[in-house]
Order: C-alpha cells, then sequence, then structure tokens
C-alpha cells in the first residue's frame, strides 16, 4: 500500500498541517513518498523524513509556485500513477480540499474530506469524517482502489519516528491547459502564527469593548505561543482584520486550546471551534451560551481575569 502525500509551503517552509499529514500516512503503514511543488528550502523537504517520509519528490517548475488548483491536480495525478501509489493524503486547507477533488475525478479514486482519524481496516476501509460543520461525524467506506484522503487538523500525532528523506527533483510535463486561470493577487494574513496551523488560539469579541483594549488578547497569546482569532462583529466593526474572524463565514479553527474572551457564542461562532480539543471561555455573563460548549469556564470580567491568568502563566513557564 504505498502511500503519496501532498505538502503544502508558503515562503519556502513546510506548513505545519502538512507534517500531520506526513504522520498520518505513515501512521496508516507501508511506504511514505511525500510530493512538493514549486519553491521549497530542501532542508525543510528533507526534514520530512523525521515524521515519516522515506523520500520527496520535489517539483520545482517556477510556474507551481503560484498555487493553480488545476495544475497542482495534474502533477499530483501524474505522480500517484509514478509511485503506483494507492492512496493520496493532504492537508484539508483551503488548497488541499480543491486539489483532492480535482485529483480524485482524474484518477477515479474514492474521495473523503474532514477526515478526523485513522482509517479502520478491520473490515473494509471505513474512515471517520466530520460533518454538519463539526456538529456530528459519519462512518464512510471507501471501495475504490485509489483514495484521497484529506485530513482536518489534529487527525494524528505530529512525533517523529524518523530521520532524513531523500529529495529527488520531479519534472512532469506541464500543459498549458492547466495554467488558463490566473492568480492576478494574493492577500495573506499576517502574524507570527496563522490560525489554521495554530495549536492555541486566543479570541476576542465585543466583551473586549473596543480595539483599544487588545493588548490583553495579544500579551496572552504572546505567552501562550498563540494565534489571535476574534467574532464576526469585531472584525465587521473593524476592531481586528477580517483574516481573524473565527466561525461559520470566517476561519474554521482545530487548535488543542481554544480560549474565548468576552464572546457570547453564537451558532455561527461555535461552528467554526466545535472541533477544538479543549475550550476555555472567559465571560463576565454565567448565561453565556458559550459556557455550554465549553470544556472550562471563568465568569468574570475580562480586564480582571486577563492580565492575572497572564502572570500566572508566565510564572508557572
Amino acid at each position: 500500500m504505498a502511500i503519496l502525500v501532498f505538502v503544502e509551503a508558503a515562503e519556502g517552509k513546510i506548513k505545519g498541517n502538512s507534517l500531520e499529514a506526513v504522520a498520518y500516512a505513515k501512521a496508516m503503514g507501508g511506504p511514505v513518498t511525500a510530493i512538493a511543488l514549486g519553491a521549497v528550502d530542501k532542508a525543510e523537504l528533507e526534514a520530512l523524513g523525521k515524521y515519516g517520509a522515506e523520500k520527496v519528490l520535489h517539483a520545482k517548475d517556477a510556474k507551481l509556485d503560484q498555487g493553480i488548483i488545476q495544475a497542482y491536480a495534474s502533477v499530483l495525478s501524474k505522480a500517484m500513477d509514478d509511485e503506483k501509489a494507492d492512496i493520496l493524503v493532504l492537508a484539508n486547507s483551503s488548497l488541499g480540499t480543491p486539489v483532492a477533488a480535482r485529483v480524485a475525478a482524474k484518477t477515479g479514486a474514492a474521495l473523503a474530506s474532514n477526515v478526523v482519524e485513522l482509517p479502520n481496516t478491520s473490515s473494509g476501509f471505513v474512515v471517520k469524517k466530520s460533518i454538519y460543520t463539526g456538529k456530528a461525524f459519519a462512518h464512510i467506506e471507501l471501495k475504490s482502489q485509489k483514495k484521497v484522503i484529506a485530513i482536518r487538523k489534529n487527525a494524528a500525532e505530529l512525533k517523529e519516528v524518523g530521520g532524513t528523506a531523500t529529495v529527488t527533483d520531479y519534472n512532469p510535463s506541464l500543459a498549458d491547459a492547466d495554467f488558463a486561470t490566473k492568480i492576478t493577487s494574493t492577500e495573506r494574513a499576517t502574524g507570527e502564527i496563522l490560525l489554521p496551523e495554530a495549536n492555541i488560539v486566543v479570541s476576542g469579541g465585543r466583551g473586549m469593548k473596543g480595539p483599544e483594549h487588545w493588548g490583553l488578547i495579544e500579551d496572552l497569546a504572546k505567552t501562550l505561543h498563540a494565534a489571535t482569532g476574534c467574532s464576526k462583529p469585531v472584525s465587521d466593526m473593524g476592531w481586528r482584520p477580517h483574516h481573524e474572524h473565527v466561525g461559520q463565514t470566517g476561519v474554521k479553527v482545530s487548535p488543542q486550546l481554544y480560549i474565548a474572551v468576552g464572546i457570547s457564542g453564537a451558532i455561527q461562532h461555535l461552528a467554526g471551534v466545535n472541533s477544538s480539543k479543549c475550550i476555555v471561555v472567559i465571560n463576565k455573563d454565567a448565561d453565556a451560551p458559550f459556557f455550554k460548549a465549553a470544556d472550562y469556564g471563568i465568569v468574570g470580567d475580562a480586564f480582571d481575569v486577563l492580565p492575572k491568568l497572564n502572570e500566572a502563566l508566565k510564572g508557572a513557564k
């Protein structure tokens, strides 16, 4: 059972969700080959061996730097054939998900997205996936010989199991038709830690009373090495940039820890965070709906709680 893993990169660095995809493939068993497209640092590719990749194919044609979905799908489909891989594993992301669908269509593979656990192969090939924006799970059987699996964040434990992978140049022919779409501009989210890849997220809502108080959120995030987020009303009012909006119509996150400060817990926000491993809610309203979804809750004024929590965490370090 040969497995191919598509790894995404940004500014030459492999994304964290792609490292998890490699770890997921390794846990499935069988030889693991990773493939990267566009400009990526060689040291980053070699380091994929730590997480289970035996070799890495690097298609570094400059045309692949922009992330054109049609072109990526064609290259990955060809690589599956060349490597005789029955399974493609990739991250469930804004790039990975549409690429996965196109690869499945090109290769006749069965497709499963939003996968949250390793497949059950005791009787067939059954995967567990998140449905209804994380409110439920479905177990589906993939019956085709070829399979494409897009995993959600935290679907696999990220641990080092190997050494250095062998990196090989991969030069498939690129058809002009695959580049009929052109990306004219790209607006990238800013920040040291980006929301989709963060293991810890600290979010603020209208309870913060204004952008001038956001330093409390940022200080806590810095202490925890976390990303910062916000509720939709906060981004709508211009207190925070829209790329920090967490929720059903914003960024959906799956961190190990999600801390919600001054957020009431509207259903649209919950839909974007309910796959978090642990949710902590800080709100002075004891009846805030978010407490029903929380693993831990603190009833108190954020302006009193956050400074004390931050100092306690610094002391614990």
